[in-house]
């Protein structure tokens, strides 16, 4: 019989019971959030990221804001005190820019926050990711073709996705994969490797799952693309958080709008409760998998739709000729 104050075995904490964080750890998310925790703050710091040499001046941030100086001088001075920011004297002038160890706390932060502003990528950059595939698509698509996809694609995450952070990069690997699916669609590549699209509303549960399900099992032995109908800002964390538990990464993907092109290139268009929004095309197998969206529900929940679509997966693939365990 346990004594007082003493720890039964039943108590005992199990590897598998929640642990708390590092209080380190801890304090110093804290601390960051008392340093940006004032909507000037964040107004100050996204204008800081989006000059195109990453710095500005107290005055000029005064004049967007319609601040006086003092009141700007006082938030950069309590973000510098904490370390978010870090001023340079040049001349008589000191110009302020985000901490290099701390742009990505402060882009996680000020990207939470619904700005059009923050949907902006310069053309400069839009021009250096066209740049860049027209390399990668040399003798396959001329350079006005990729620049069209990658300014579409853009469009499409920014306004349809809604997706603000890591936008940039997001719109290369969205514009990558739909000139791929193109040069599939267009018998522009041959192989044997089998394309499987999974399409659902938002495609930040069912399909995720899915693909990052399949690409698990199936490797470079097929292909896998997503998309929505309707497309969320991010994936649901819970589903991420489900795939983890097994081992699966969801490997970078993100929601995206339903395009023509990767519907074509499709060997297999599995779609999941997003009703007749999939175009039909001739030579391709569809496939309707009624699922529960996971959106709205705890971990158990998802879980259970985790495993369905793992054993609908095995299938698939079974059914493809494409051998798993």
């Amino acid at each position: 019989m346990p004594t007082p104050g003493s720890r039964s075995h039943d108590d005992a904490v199990t590897p598998d019971a929640a642990t708390p964080i590092d209080r380190r750890a801890a304090e110093e998310i804290a601390r960051n959030l008392r340093a940006i925790a004032d909507p000037t703050r964040v107004q100050l710091l996204g204008l800081i990221l989006a000059k195109p040499d990453g710095r500005a001046l107290v005055g000029e941030l005064a004049g967007i804001l319609g601040l006086t100086q003092p009141t700007v001088s006082h938030h950069v001075r309590i973000m510098a005190e904490e370390g978010l920011i870090q001023g340079e004297r040049i001349g008589r002038e000191v110009w302020y820019s985000v901490a290099p160890d701390r742009i990505a706390d402060v882009v996680e932060t000020v990207h939470k926050v619904d700005d059009p502003a923050a949907t902006v990528v310069a053309p400069r950059i839009l021009k250096r990711i066209a740049e860049d595939l027209g390399t990668r698509f040399r003798g396959t698509f001329s350079a006005e073709t990729v620049g069209r996809y990658v300014q579409e694609s853009y469009e499409l995450l920014a306004k349809d996705a809604r997706i603000t952070r890591y936008l940039p990069s997001l719109t290369g690997r969205f514009a990558a994969d739909r000139l791929r699916a193109l040069a599939t669609a267009e018998h522009l590549y041959q192989d044997d490797v089998p394309e499987v699209l999974f399409v659902c509303v938002q495609n930040a549960g069912r399909s995720q799952l899915a693909s990052a399900i399949l690409r698990s099992l199936a490797g470079d032995r097929v292909r896998v693309l997503t998309a929505g109908s309707e497309p969320a800002a991010t994936v649901n964390p819970v589903v991420v958080a489900a795939l983890d538990e097994i081992g699966v990464s969801l490997d970078g993907e993100f929601p995206k709008p339903l395009t023509d092109e990767v519907v074509r290139a499709a060997d297999y268009v599995i779609t999941m409760g997003c009703g007749d929004a999939c175009p039909i095309y001739p030579g391709r197998t569809y496939l309707d998998w009624d699922l529960t969206d996971p959106a709205g529900l705890r971990l158990d929940g998802v879980r259970a739709i985790r495993d369905d679509i793992d054993l609908r997966v095995r299938r698939l693939l079974l059914d493809m000729g494409i051998g798993v365990s």
